[in-house]
């Protein structure tokens, strides 16, 4: 089951369960689509994986499947 970050890990951007902006690769690493375009080219920096938009978990699945609260932010990796 997808981890459902709350943020970009480059700029720090929430996102949200619901947001349509936010971008992951295979392993999940997670960031907004401002930085997949301006910044990371749509590779990820962490792996060189393909950056996509993340589907999003219907409303009454985030119930008793909520999405992490675990802030991961990376500066370095995406210094423009």
């Amino acid at each position: 089951m997808l981890v459902l970050r709350p943020n970009c890990e480059c700029c720090d951007k929430d996102l949200p369960a619901e947001s349509q902006e936010a971008r992951i690769c295979t392993f999940e690493c997670t960031f907004c689509a401002d930085c997949v375009r301006d910044r990371l080219s749509g590779v990820c920096p962490n792996c060189g994986g393909e950056l996509l938009q993340r589907p999003r978990r219907p409303a009454d699945r985030l119930l008793n499947n909520p999405a992490s609260t675990e802030r991961v932010h990376h500066r370095v990796p995406c210094a423009a």
